[in-house]
């Protein structure tokens, strides 16, 4: 496995998509919380009502760096692998063989969307 391959597989696959299904499943965000103890924290320093509006709007913005950059590194397949590792996430607290069938799948599509060559390959 490559360099670029293990990152993708670790940052988006594993950190993006399948965290990100487990802490739906349990039904809590910790960003939001982080976000949310920093939000307070600056209105309490800057009671501004602007920044108010931009810890408000921050979440999305992160959401979307992150799928943008998922995309830049695997494209169409590697948003594919992302959302399966996502459902894999939500799966794995309920059915434990669904759930690593879906990381599996996510992982395979992961590669597969960071290894060109290995694709046309496969193509061929």
């Amino acid at each position: 496995m490559t360099k670029k391959t293990g990152l993708f597989i670790r940052q988006f696959v594993i950190g993006l998509g399948l965290l990100s299904g487990i802490f739906t499943a349990v039904g809590i965000d910790p960003q939001l919380v982080v976000i949310n103890v920093v939000g307070s924290a600056a209105a309490s320093a800057y009671p501004d009502q602007k920044i108010s509006y931009l810890i408000l709007i921050l979440p999305t913005v992160l959401l979307l760096i992150s799928l943008a950059a998922a995309y830049l590194k695997g494209k169409l397949l590697g948003l594919v692998s992302v959302l399966v590792a996502y459902c894999a996430g939500i799966f794995v607290l309920t059915s434990t063989g669904i759930g690593l069938l879906l990381l599996s799948t996510a992982v395979v599509l992961g590669v597969l969307a960071t290894n060109r060559r290995l694709l046309r390959k496969m193509k061929a």
